[in-house]
């Protein structure tokens, strides 16, 4: 939900692509307002996280190649969830 500092974002969109937007937020049970901003964010946060490149400021360097350099840590929590098969295979 919007707080008092939100701010408007206006978006212009065919009639067809209107009556879709309406469509899926009946389904999902919200408004269009509320549907097209959650969309919007987990759009923006997917395409944010696949970036490939990465940007390590020069002031960081150093430490990231201390610890690309480091030996491996086992994860007792990681050893375990390789050992199981996904949801998907079962």
């Amino acid at each position: 939900m919007p707080t008092a500092s939100a701010a408007v974002l206006s978006v212009r969109v065919s009639a067809s692509e209107r009556a879709l937007l309406e469509a899926a937020a009946e389904q999902a049970s919200t408004n269009l307002s509320d549907f097209v901003r959650r969309r919007a964010l987990e759009a923006a946060e997917t395409d944010l996280l696949n970036r490939r490149i990465v940007t390590i400021p020069a002031k960081d360097w150093a430490r990231f190649e201390a610890w690309a350099s480091s030996p491996a840590r086992e994860v007792p929590a990681l050893r375990k969830l390789s050992k199981t098969r996904p949801v998907w295979q079962k």
